[in-house]
């Protein structure tokens, strides 16, 4: 069995969300071998993901990355407080991509990015508001 992903909690709805824009080419080409490749993928639902505190496999190329920190590192520390929390995800916690989405859909409302995602550059392009309505209607 492969290595788990290791994802930093404010990154699995960004997973959801994710529709080919990123911080650099390095970035988007590493989020799309993730996301796409492999979450949305056949098969994608058993991806199984491990949670983590600091920089994880999606951060690996980005130009804000800081070795384990981020430039913008109290920013992102707050967010991933807040997905921990209503994602119900502990450090460490592994589960399936498949988890994971059912997770979103029984603890994020459609409408709660606002709050939730609060301070993220991303959330005006109402991407993950999309993905997450999609998710919820059964589309996803």
């Amino acid at each position: 069995m492969p290595d788990p992903l290791r994802f930093r909690p404010h990154h699995f709805l960004c997973a959801l969300g994710y529709q080919g824009k990123g911080y650099s080419d390095a970035f988007t080409a590493n989020m799309t071998a993730i996301v796409v490749d492999r979450l949305r993928a056949p098969g994608g639902d058993e991806v199984l993901i491990e949670t983590t505190g600091a920089t994880d496999d999606i951060c690996t190329p980005c130009p804000k990355r800081r070795g384990r920190l981020c430039t913008n590192q109290a920013a992102i520390a707050t967010l991933d407080r807040a997905h921990a929390a209503a994602l119900k995800l502990k450090p460490r916690e592994r589960l399936t991509w498949g988890q994971a989405q059912q997770r979103i859909l029984d603890n994020v409302p459609p409408g709660s990015l606002k709050t939730l995602c609060a301070g993220c550059q991303w959330l005006e392009l109402g991407l993950c508001e999309t993905a997450l309505q999609d998710l919820h209607d059964g589309k996803a």
